[in-house]
């Protein structure tokens, strides 16, 4: 569904992705985990041509993404559903409103098949009796789920979820967790998980790619990367404190070395 061919990438003169190869299956869930600021955010704007590889190739279902015009870029984006980090609900419009809206941003559908379509999506996340409620009355939990129903009310192919575990209680996680690996299998999804939280994620993951200083170090299912012996692996795994990844930032003065790694 999705595949990155020697992608180099970065924002003015910093690289955040140095040759980058990635190859995500159709209906599997591929997670991409590392180190915070390693690049995996910037792997789901490169999908979605928010921004351009300075060298490489980003391909949507066989076809190079750079390559498209606006009208080609509208139609691959509208077989997408993303899925923001903290859920990104609009604060002035109701839970019904909020998922109506990409309906009635790149539909002509009636209003009555509209409804229809918002309350099945808010019933498939269990928040049908919510619709009428503001993004101020819900909790994070809640919200974030509306935001599903939100990315998957144009029923996309492709679903992008951006950290969908970061700020959840344990009840709200493992919610989340099971709806995006049952959306996944129910709808025949591909789905692409920028995650920090090894459980849940290893929980629903086919496969788990980790990214760190800008390469991709290691990749395999959950079991193999648990039984990894890469020390980096390893670290991030078992949130080990010591190991490759400094906790400095490397000085950036010529001459400065403080002897700490």
């Amino acid at each position: 569904m999705v595949e990155l061919r020697g992608v180099t990438c970065g924002y003015g003169d910093r690289i955040v992705l140095q040759d980058i190869n990635l190859v995500v299956p159709k209906g599997k869930i591929v997670a991409l985990m590392g180190t915070s600021g390693g690049g995996k955010t910037t792997v789901l704007r490169l999908i979605g041509r928010q921004i351009s590889p300075m060298s490489g190739q980003v391909f949507l279902d066989g076809r190079d993404v750079a390559e498209l015009d606006a009208n080609g870029l509208m139609v691959a984006r509208r077989r997408m559903g993303m899925l923001f980090q903290f859920g990104a609900l609009f604060t002035d419009l109701s839970v019904f409103e909020n998922v109506a809206f990409p309906l009635r941003e790149h539909t002509r559908l009636p209003e009555s098949l509209i409804r229809d379509l918002v309350l099945m999506k808010l019933n498939a996340v269990g928040l049908r009796g919510a619709r009428d409620l503001m993004p101020s009355e819900i909790s994070g939990g809640m919200a974030r789920r509306v935001a599903l129903a939100r990315a998957m009310a144009l029923d996309p192919e492709l679903m992008l979820y951006d950290e969908p575990f970061a700020g959840l209680d344990p009840i709200s996680m493992g919610v989340a967790a099971r709806l995006i690996r049952e959306l996944n299998d129910t709808m025949g999804l591909t789905s692409i998980i920028v995650s920090h939280d090894v459980e849940e994620t290893f929980l629903i993951a086919d496969h788990v790619v980790l990214v760190a200083n800008g390469r991709i170090v290691a990749q395999g299912t959950p079991v193999e990367m648990r039984a990894s012996e890469d020390p980096l692996v390893r670290q991030f795994v078992h949130a080990a404190p010591d190991g490759p990844v400094r906790f400095h930032y490397p000085a950036s003065e010529p001459g400065v070395d403080y002897g700490v790694r």
